[in-house]
């Protein structure tokens, strides 16, 4: 039997009952009704369940998804996904840059190391991703590269270790260090590059319906996952933006949104306000409140650091300021920070961290990722090696975090030339992709093209 992933409404419900509960809605009368008709749990690290389930199950499923989405929840005040709404909670909303541009030369440099540094970052992360914390740290002990350093191998990993742990196995071959050969094809670097290409074809004023028409056009479904692959589902039934990205989507604050955000910070060097709105068009086809406000301080973030004029702690004042001060991300982000500046050893905030959220939140949601991206790169203090090795080693969504982290650390650096020789050299200036249009591409080919959306 086909079990299609992050789709069918048995396996998502249980997502949906876990979402409600974090984002304040009352889910115990549904909930019940499920359990009582035998309706499983949520699959935990799979996208669908190993066995299939009556029609009356599954028409069950979707009532109950409908039921769930009409309860009211607590936080809808604080945690709005309207742009207009969410500008008037932000008392420090920041304000359009007063400065010179960035200069030329300095720029490209320094989108190319970011390109480099989110392909580092990504393949850093892509073979631990599925793994638990105890399993990262144990792998990356074996293997003498604790805290993380350098990529990951399985060379010198006893077998029983690894049987116990397995990489990643969709994934993980060609992103160990032994078998590194260019940067393979994944699906945060194709985001990006699908970000270029929507800037390319339409420019900074696109919406969020030519979002979607992009995506029809480019991005099979069977390469996308969560709420990507829901918001194409609603769009081919005839569902339009932005509710898309609430029709019977569990995941809609979880890191897809985040995953986009890189493209929109870079074309808006020293303008973290206007890179937010940017890549607040783009989450929106997808994802709603936190899953958005994780993409539009990544944005910022990225705004800022692009500049070159700024330090690392300056950046993430800036992408705090987008976030409405009381919503979840924002107290997250803010406890991260608090947590990395007053522990010395930073496997002390990945427990704390892990300890806060690991029993209610899914390894891929938006709030812990977004927090373990802020304490990294607060703990690491710029450094490259130290902001992307944190940034994985905490777990949650170790690719995604990873590279994020290093487009940030790499616009700080500045230039491919600053960052290690043992992160950039692997990747020989190549990047492969399930979009025609760049495989095979240069990371340097991709800093101009970027910075010709900058202009």
């Amino acid at each position: 039997m086909l079990r299609l992933t992050w789709v069918q409404p048995e396996d998502l419900l249980g997502h949906e009952l876990r979402q409600a509960r974090l984002d304040g809605r009352e889910p115990k009368a549904v909930e019940a009704r499920w359990r009582a008709a035998g309706g499983p749990d949520a699959p935990e690290r799979a996208g669908a369940s190993a066995p299939g389930v009556s029609r009356y199950l599954r028409l069950l499923a979707e009532d109950l998804l409908d039921e769930l989405a009409d309860l009211p929840g607590r936080f809808a005040e604080d945690e709005p996904t309207d742009p207009t709404r969410i500008m008037s909670l932000c008392p420090a909303w920041p304000a359009p840059p007063a400065g010179p541009r960035v200069p030329a030369e300095r720029y490209r440099a320094a989108l190319e190391a970011a390109w480099l540094g989110r392909a580092v970052g990504c393949l850093l992360g892509k073979p631990v991703e599925t793994l638990p914390l105890d399993g990262l740290r144990a792998l990356a002990e074996a293997a003498g590269n604790w805290p993380p350093a350098g990529y990951f191998t399985a060379r010198s990993v006893p077998g029983d270790l690894l049987a116990a742990h397995p990489w990643n196995p969709r994934d993980a071959a060609p992103c160990l260090a032994e078998n590194i050969d260019g940067m393979p094809s994944t699906g945060e670097l194709d985001h990006t590059l699908l970000g270029l290409l929507l800037l390319q074809r339409h420019g900074k004023a696109f919406t969020t319906d030519d979002v979607a028409r992009l995506w029809l056009d480019e991005l099979p479904a069977g390469r996308t996952s969560t709420a990507e692959r829901l918001a194409l589902r609603n769009l081919l039934a005839g569902v339009e933006p932005p509710h898309t990205a609430r029709h019977r989507n569990p995941f809609r604050e979880w890191t897809g949104a985040l995953v986009r955000a890189d493209v929109h910070g870079w074309t808006h060097p020293g303008d973290p306000a206007a890179a937010a709105r940017q890549a607040h068009r783009d989450a929106v086809l997808t994802h709603t409140a936190n899953g958005v406000y994780a993409a539009m301080f990544t944005a910022a973030v990225i705004a800022t650091a692009a500049t070159g004029t700024e330090d690392v702690h300056a950046c993430l004042r800036a992408g705090r300021a987008v976030l409405p001060p009381r919503s979840r991300l924002a107290a997250a982000v803010a406890h991260a920070v608090r947590l990395a500046r007053s522990t010395t050893d930073f496997a002390d905030v990945a427990d704390a961290l892990q300890g806060r959220y690991a029993a209610t939140h899914h390894r891929l949601h938006a709030v812990p990722t977004t927090a373990l991206l802020a304490a990294a790169l607060t703990h690491a203090d710029g450094d490259f090696t130290g902001s992307v090795g944190r940034a994985v080693s905490g777990g949650w969504d170790t690719a995604s975090a990873g590279a994020a982290a290093g487009s940030v650390a790499g616009l700080l650096a500045g230039s491919p030339d600053a960052l290690p020789e043992h992160w950039r050299a692997p990747l020989k200036n190549r990047l492969a992709s399930r979009l025609a249009d760049f495989d095979g591409s240069g990371f340097d080919t991709l800093a101009q093209l970027t910075r010709r959306q900058a202009l």
